[in-house]
């Protein structure tokens, strides 16, 4: 599953707000980055709300990073095995548009460990209830989410009105895949989630429907 992006062409009314002033970041056990692919408003871009309140610092394009960088460049999923690569090297993101990032140079983006994200669902403002389609917060809260950093994770998303509510849509999925001791899990769990997902939907297609009586039905009752 590709989940690494962010937020492009938002209303006015989705502004990505913080839900405090951009006061001095609590002190954060690991390094977290971006790199930067200059496609969102600067304004409404998830990653750059987080460099603002001194969570995050931008990677120059071409530039190694030292840590674990999810990436849709990845060919393994993230586990909590990879706590060791965060908290030694870091965590870090790709900051492109969900609608270019076809056209994105990934190779620009390096690190010296790449992972992708398993299912889950995005609560930010434009591309909220879309299945990965996750913004740079998202993406950082459930790497550390699924890792152990669970406090981190709640308090990278407290910075958004609408963060708490991707843990609310996601919290026992992220829950599960954060049980999962290698990758290998994590992909298994995701399947048995998105095999119930399937069956929901099916069994809604063949659930009958309950159709408004006719005139004619209420009369012959009435008699």
């Amino acid at each position: 599953m590709v989940c690494i992006s962010d937020e492009q062409g938002a209303s006015s009314s989705d502004e990505i707000d913080s839900q405090d002033s951009e006061d001095d970041v609590k002190e954060l056990p690991f390094n977290l980055a971006m790199f930067d692919f200059m496609q969102c408003d600067p304004k409404r871009c998830t990653g750059k709300k987080l460099m603002r309140h001194g969570f995050i610092k931008t990677l120059k394009l071409g530039t190694k990073f030292p840590g674990l960088l999810l990436s849709p460049s990845g060919d393994r999923t993230l586990s909590g095995t990879d706590f060791g690569y965060i908290i030694n090297g870091g965590l870090a993101v790709v900051d492109c548009s969900w609608n270019q990032v076809e056209n994105v140079h990934l190779n620009r983006a390096r690190a010296s460990h790449l992972r992708l994200l398993p299912y889950l669902i995005a609560a930010n403002p434009v591309n909220f209830g879309k299945p990965c389609q996750l913004s740079c917060v998202e993406a950082l809260a459930a790497g550390l989410y699924m890792v152990g950093f669970k406090n981190n994770a709640r308090l990278l998303l407290s910075k958004f009105k609408w963060g708490p509510n991707f843990l609310k849509m996601n919290g026992d999925l992220l829950d599960a895949y954060a049980a999962c001791k290698t990758g290998a899990e994590v992909i298994a769990q995701q399947k048995i989630h998105l095999e119930m997902l399937e069956k929901e939907a099916n069994e809604l297609k063949c659930r009958p429907v309950d159709m408004p009586k006719s005139d004619s039905d209420t009369d012959s009752e009435n008699e």
